[in-house]
C-alpha cells in the first residue's frame, strides 16, 4: 500500500499498515481526533493560532513556518526577499572565496542538509572552475569546541597563503553568524573567536553577515551589532521555531551560497502542503505519516523511530529530523497540564552502513522501534559494479549490476526481513535527489509533526526542556569567570 502524488513522491506504508500492524479499525477509531487534528491543523495555517501555544516567555504566539512555501507580497518570504537572497548569492559567487556559516540546532542541521544535497563531501576540494565560483562552505558555531575551531582557522590560514601566492590577493572570507538573539553561547563564542583571529590574519579580509531577529524597535545583541557595524543582515522571522526555519531565511541565506535552487525547494514544499490539504487521511501524506507513527507508538509501543535514508548525503536529513521530533513532541505535559510525557525517540541510521551496525537490534532487539526508510530512485552518477576479478566466483556473483541497484536490493532485503518479524517500517521515495524533492520531504515531516502534536495533545512549538538547561548555564559560566 502506498501513497503516490501527482510529483512522484511516494509514502509506502506496506510494512506499517494491515493485519497484524497498525489496522484500519485502528484508524476508524482514531477518526474524531484525526478530523480534530486536521481542523486544528488548517487553523493555524489560516491563521497561525495554535492552542495553548505561548512563546518562552509566557506571552501567545503564532505559528507561521506553514506560511514560508509561499512567495507572496505580504508572506514572510516575499518576491523582495527572495530577490535580496539571490543578489546575496551572486555577490557571494562574484566577491567571496569562503563563507563561514555559524549557527547551532536549527540555525545549523536544515542548512547542512541544504549543503550536503547540493554540494556533497568534496565541495570544498574542487576548483573554484569546478564550483561555477561558488565560495568554499564551512560550518562553525555548531559546538563549543577548542580542537575544531582551532583547525578551522589554522585551515583559513592555509588558504590565505595560497590565496596570496597563486592569486597575489587576499582570501576574502564570509562570516554568516545566524543566532535570533545574538545570545547563543554555542554560536558566538565561535563568532568572536573567528572575528578575533581572522581580523588579526595576514591576507585575510573579513566580512560579516547577520541572521538575526529583524526587530530595529527593541534590537537584540546581534542586531544591535549588526546595526553598529553596518553588516548587510536577513531575517529569523517570529513565529517560526528554529527546527522549522530552514525554508526562511536562516536556511535560505546560505543555499544561495552555493548556488540551491531555493525557488524550487520552495516549490516542493508548497506543492506538499497543497497535498495535504485535504480531510482524507489516507490521501493525506503528513497526516497519515501522523496518525501511522502515532498508533504505533501508543497502541503498540514503537516509541523509537529510526530514520534510515539509504543515501549518504541524507544523513544530515536524520540528524535534522532528530530535532525536529525530538524537541517538538518529546513534551513532559500535555496541554491541560497533566504529567503525561510524551515522544518517540530518534535515531539516525543510513543504510547500507547501519545494516551492518544496528540492524541486529532492529531484527532481533526490543519491539519497541519503527524503521522510517528513505530511498532515492534515480541516480545520475549511477556506476555498474565491474567484473574486475572475474576468476573469484563470490566477487563475479555482484558484478553486472549498478551500485543504484544493489542498494535497493539491500534496502529491499532489510525491509523484508524486518516485516518478516513483526517489525514496523515505511518508505519515502523520492524520484530523484534534488531542491523540489527535498522540500518535498522536509516539508512533509515538520507537518506531520503539527498534526501529531494534535493527537497526542502536545504544544509541539515549544522547548521547556531546553529553556531548563540554558537558565542552569548562566549562572555557572558567571561562576567560572570569577573563578579565574
Amino acid at each position: 500500500m502506498a501513497l503516490k502524488l501527482d510529483s512522484g513522491f511516494t509514502f509506502d506504508y506496506d510494512n506499517m499498515y494491515g493485519e497484524g500492524k497498525v489496522t484500519e479499525s485502528d484508524l476508524r477509531e482514531l477518526a474524531p481526533r484525526l478530523k480534530a487534528a486536521h481542523e486544528a491543523v488548517c487553523h493555524m495555517r489560516d491563521t497561525g493560532e495554535v492552542r495553548g501555544h505561548l512563546s518562552k516567555d509566557g506571552t501567545p504566539e503564532k505559528v507561521l513556518f506553514t506560511e514560508l512555501p509561499y512567495i507572496d507580497e505580504n508572506n514572510l518570504n516575499s518576491p523582495e526577499s527572495i530577490e535580496k537572497l539571490l543578489k546575496f548569492g551572486q555577490e557571494m559567487k562574484r566577491d567571496i572565496d569562503v563563507v563561514i556559516s555559524l549557527g547551532i540546532g536549527g540555525s545549523y542541521l536544515g542548512n547542512k542538509v541544504l549543503f550536503d544535497v547540493q554540494c556533497g563531501e568534496f565541495w570544498n576540494e574542487k576548483t573554484d572552475k569546478e564550483r561555477d565560483n561558488y565560495p568554499r562552505i564551512y560550518f562553525s558555531g555548531n559546538n563549543i569546541d577548542a580542537r575544531r575551531t582551532s583547525d578551522l582557522i589554522g585551515h583559513i590560514r592555509h588558504l590565505a597563503g595560497v590565496a596570496d601566492s597563486h592569486k597575489n590577493r587576499e582570501l576574502r572570507v564570509m562570516l554568516l553568524v545566524i543566532s535570533k538573539s545574538g545570545g547563543t553561547l554555542d554560536t558566538m563564542s565561535n563568532f568572536m573567536v573567528l572575528c578575533n583571529e581572522l581580523s588579526d590574519m595576514d591576507n585575510v579580509v573579513l566580512y560579516v553577515t547577520a541572521v538575526t531577529d529583524p526587530n530595529d524597535k527593541k534590537p537584540t545583541l546581534l542586531r544591535q551589532l549588526a546595526n553598529e557595524n553596518k553588516w548587510e543582515t536577513f531575517r529569523v522571522p517570529d513565529g517560526v521555531g528554529g527546527r522549522f526555519s530552514v525554508f526562511s531565511d536562516v536556511g535560505l541565506s546560505l543555499a544561495v551560497c552555493f548556488g540551491f535552487d531555493i525557488e524550487e525547494f520552495l516549490r516542493g514544499a508548497r506543492d506538499m502542503d497543497e497535498a495535504s490539504k485535504t480531510d482524507d487521511v489516507m490521501k493525506n501524506p503528513a497526516m497519515l505519516n501522523a496518525a501511522l507513527k502515532y498508533i504505533a507508538a501508543e497502541k503498540y509501543g514503537r516509541d523509537i523511530e529510526v530514520m534510515m535514508p539509504y543515501c549518504d548525503y541524507l544523513k544530515s536529513l536524520s540528524e535534522w529530523y532528530i530535532q525536529l521530533l525530538a524537541e517538538s513532541l518529546g513534551k513532559g505535559e500535555d496541554r491541560e497540564g497533566n504529567k503525561t510525557p510524551y515522544g518517540r525517540t530518534p535515531v539516525v541510521a543510513v543504510g547500507t552502513t547501519d545494516m551492518h551496525a544496528q540492524t541486529q537490534q532492529h531484527q532481533e532487539g526490543k519491539l519497541n522501534k519503527v524503521v522510517q526508510f528513505i530511498r532515492v530512485e534515480d541516480w545520475p552518477d549511477d556506476i555498474i559494479i565491474p567484473n574486475f576479478f572475474p576468476d573469484t566466483k563470490k566477487l563475479a556473483d555482484i558484478a553486472g549490476v549498478t551500485m543504484a541497484e544493489a542498494l535497493e536490493v539491500a534496502r529491499q532485503s532489510n525491509a523484508d526481513a524486518l516485516a518478516s518479524n513483526d517489525r514496523f517500517n515505511a518508505l519515502f521515495s523520492l524520484p530523484k535527489l534534488n531542491a523540489y524533492y527535498l522540500g518535498q520531504i522536509m516539508y512533509l515531516l515538520a507537518l506531520s509533526i503539527a498534526y501529531e502534536g494534535e493527537l497526542a495533545d502536545v504544544d509541539a512549538f515549544n522547548q521547556p526542556g531546553v529553556e531548563a538547561y540554558k537558565r542552569i548555564m548562566g549562572p555557572k559560566l558567571a561562576e567560572v569567570k570569577t573563578r579565574k
